[in-house]
């Protein structure tokens, strides 16, 4: 017997009618054998809801009183799809996060689980109940109900399949898997059958808005396997777990983007010990978060620094360079608010040469200019302006042949 913690968001509980689907499913599982604990979002626009009523009270509420508050959706869920089994014959019982322990540290409305209490979801499961967890909240030491921030059911997920050892855990969503890139863009895009811990975390953190990339830490972390399946259709979806060593891994396994982004750049900076401090320095005082880096030293002995910085704060970011730039006796400050990131990512890398001017060479044959270069083990970015992105995607796709499954 296995024992599977499934997890649905928003939109897969949508309404009274996409719940009691949602309890169908469960029971399917549990008929095929399986102990399931289920973890559920608020109702799809429930949330917003909420936070709208406490932003008419208040426009700065309380951090305390807005989790209590915000906290109730998922409430709301778990009592339904608890209903929804029952009425099936499915015995199952219903818990928020502090009800079922889960300790977080006193980070409102952003906080980190700590510890997970796993005693009285064993009892329930071994009396034969399913457990309906609501997700995206926990207590901390002193009772206080805390939120886990955005995307935080994953977490709570994938922190109690671990904390039970469970033997997968299933992320249900709207989508049917992980593609090799954005079905949008690229209509031959192919759902992957599997994907390492490592490329979906790159892919995440890279713009893929399949999976919180808290979760994905977290997963690797206590090497729990995750498969991220549709909550409309049936299917396989995609396994998420670590590489192994005999697994042919191709060479690029997915392409992501974000169209997010900004750049700025100082010209004529005196070319010092410090200067890239003096620079950043006031940009993270601003808590304004930088991505990508470059530094040219020029013949006279000044340096030219670019940087790029999500596209919403491309006006703050300027606002602090240019008064930057003053101190510094800089020449220039430049910006562009205009530009996109593109990256391929594969654990393949690692074991083949080659890829990054197969990349820039398929680039080039477009006419698509590369500004920025980024690069790790497993993973090249490029930053070109925003209206090839499209082209610029769909040209790697092909050159890299990701419509072909590796074992074709």
């Amino acid at each position: 017997m296995a024992l599977i913690v499934q997890k649905y968001g928003g939109t897969s509980v949508g309404d009274v009618e996409r719940i009691s689907n949602v309890a169908q499913k469960v029971q399917m599982s549990r008929e095929a054998g399986n102990d399931v604990v289920v973890v559920v979002s608020a109702m799809s626009g429930e949330t917003n809801r909420l936070i709208d009523l406490a932003n008419q009270i208040s426009e700065s509420p309380d951090p305390r009183e807005y989790d209590v508050l915000v906290s109730t959706g998922e409430q709301v869920t778990i009592a339904l799809l608890s209903m929804a089994l029952n009425r099936l014959g499915c015995p199952a019982r219903s818990y928020t996060g502090s009800q079922v322990h889960i300790l977080t540290d006193s980070s409102h409305t952003k906080a980190r689980i700590l510890d997970i209490d796993e005693a009285q979801v064993r009892t329930d499961l071994e009396q034969g109940n399913v457990v309906v967890v609501a997700g995206f909240q926990g207590c901390d030491e002193h009772g206080n109900i805390t939120t886990l921030g955005r995307g935080g059911s994953d977490t709570t997920a994938v922190a109690l399949a671990a904390a039970l050892k469970a033997d997968e855990c299933q992320i249900y969503t709207d989508v049917d898997g992980v593609y090799t890139t954005d079905p949008r863009v690229v209509s031959n895009a192919r759902r992957l059958d599997r994907i390492t811990f490592e490329e979906m975390l790159e892919m995440a953190s890279l713009g893929s808005k399949v999976l919180q990339i808290r979760s994905v830490e977290f997963a690797g972390k206590y090497n729990v396997p995750l498969r991220v399946l549709s909550s409309f259709e049936q299917g396989d979806g995609t396994l998420i777990t670590y590489e192994e060593e005999n697994m042919e891994q191709p060479v690029i396994s997915g392409i992501a983007f974000n169209r997010d982004e900004a750049k700025l750049t100082i010209l004529g900076v005196p070319d010092q010990p410090g200067v890239a401090y003096r620079i950043l320095g006031p940009v993270g005082k601003a808590n304004i978060e930088v991505d990508m880096i470059i530094q040219n030293v020029a013949a006279d002995s000044t340096t030219d620094f670019t940087f790029t910085v999500h596209r919403n704060d491309h006006d703050k970011a300027r606002a602090v360079l240019d008064k930057v730039a003053q101190d510094l006796g800089a020449r220039e400050v430049k910006s562009d608010n205009t530009i996109v990131k593109i990256s391929v990512v594969g654990v393949g890398m690692r074991s083949h040469a080659g890829v990054a001017s197969t990349m820039f060479e398929a680039l080039a044959n477009e006419n698509i200019n590369i500004q920025m270069i980024s690069t790790s083990e497993i993973k090249i970015s490029v930053v070109v302006d925003e209206k090839y992105l499209e082209l610029g995607v769909r040209t790697l796709h092909d050159v890299f042949n990701l419509e072909q499954s590796p074992d074709v």
